[in-house]
């Protein structure tokens, strides 16, 4: 069965990203190393795919997979709910190992040979990335469902306990943490010495990295609980009041609000290239805005809602729904060029390597996607 959906109710919140004009270094072409991809989770591959995708293999974990898988060396690493982070050979399918943690909806993280990953008990894992050896763990006391980042030996992740944790890699301690108004629920973002996190107050917090010290506020129109993406000095993110906002880093002002025709939240994380700024809504459909100005440049009705964060890839658009089907479009138009039934629903994001994406479904489904 299936793991549902957490409810409109909930309160949650996200961590987002840094203040000043920032260019991240990219991730290797073969690697997908974060939930978004890289460092500002701005969701773009810096690979390619075929024109059209087949199915080159897929596996039945017979629990739902609403984790978003880290493709690194050639090798998947996937969250599930049946308690288990699995690692699986890219090219083949192959299971290389797989280890016993809890109920994962997180995705996990690689840095420096580990996978740093959360579950839905509260607990926070360090695992070998070749053999799958816990390493070490760290308690929360609520769920975590966000990514891990990483900066100066640190590693950055949420909890649903309304807690920002910095630990240091080396030692396995705490560095601090920071207490926000309701549950921490994106992938964390950090750059020039600063992370930022948005909770239910519908404030984004400037958090400095090194001390752990709130540096400054910045009013939204909703609570947040999508993962922020950035792009030069410009935040991204919808949020719970319907709305995509882009906020000024430098200025620490909202610079623009689109507000969607119905009255859905958006829980997809946004994908940002120079022009555009695209994100799924539950209103079940995907929102093209231009990222300077704000207006609407397109939108495309999917087949359920949207909780799957777009990907994109060359000149094309990947995302799935809530109705099982995986959608390919056209970038510029936002027209659907392919379109695949891969299962009950889908709400994980898709990983891309190495000319394959990876994505799985609430009926338990992995699948690869490529050129056979």
């Amino acid at each position: 069965m299936a793991r549902p959906i957490l409810d409109l109710a909930i309160c949650m919140s996200l961590m987002l990203m840094p203040t000043a004009i920032v260019h991240a270094q990219p991730a290797k072409d073969a690697d997908w190393p974060l939930f978004r991809g890289d460092a500002l989770q701005t969701g773009v591959a810096r690979g390619t795919l075929p024109l059209k995708l087949e199915v080159r293999w897929k596996v039945d974990l017979k629990k739902g997979i609403e984790s978003t898988a880290a493709i690194v060396d050639g090798v998947v690493y996937v969250g599930c709910f049946d308690d288990h982070l699995h690692a699986f050979d890219l090219d083949t399918g192959k299971l290389k190992w797989k280890s016993k943690l809890g109920p994962i909806k997180a995705p996990p993280s690689y840095y420096k040979g580990r996978i740093y990953v959360g579950d839905e008990e509260g607990m926070f894992y360090c695992v070998d990335a070749a053999t799958g050896k816990k390493l070490w763990n760290f308690e929360t006391t609520g769920e975590i469902t966000g990514g891990a980042n990483f900066a100066d030996g640190k590693v950055l992740f949420g909890s649903h306990d309304a807690t920002l944790y910095c630990i240091d890699i080396e030692t396995k301690k705490l560095a601090w943490k920071v207490k926000t108004e309701g549950p921490v629920n994106g992938s964390a973002v950090v750059a020039n010495g600063r992370t930022f996190v948005a909770g239910c107050d519908s404030h984004l917090h400037i958090i400095e990295l090194k001390s752990g010290k709130t540096e400054a506020k910045i009013e939204l129109s909703g609570q947040a609980a999508a993962t922020a993406a950035v792009f030069g000095d410009k935040l991204y993110v919808g949020n719970m009041n319907n709305e995509m906002q882009s906020i000024d880093l430098a200025k620490k002002t909202v610079q623009w609000s689109y507000l969607a025709k119905r009255a859905q939240p958006f829980y997809s994380s946004a994908a940002v290239t120079e022009k555009l700024v695209i994100a799924g809504s539950r209103d079940r459909n995907v929102h093209a805005v231009n990222r300077l100005s704000g207006e609407v440049a397109w939108t495309f009705a999917a087949n359920g809602r949207v909780d799957s964060s777009p990907v994109i890839v060359g000149e094309r658009v990947y995302f799935g729904a809530t109705g099982g089907s995986l959608h390919v479009l056209d970038l510029k138009t936002g027209k659907e060029v392919q379109s695949l039934d891969l299962g009950q629903g889908i709400v994980a994001s898709a990983a891309v390597s190495r000319n394959c994406l990876v994505i799985g479904t609430t009926d338990g489904l992995l699948y690869c996607l490529g050129k056979k």
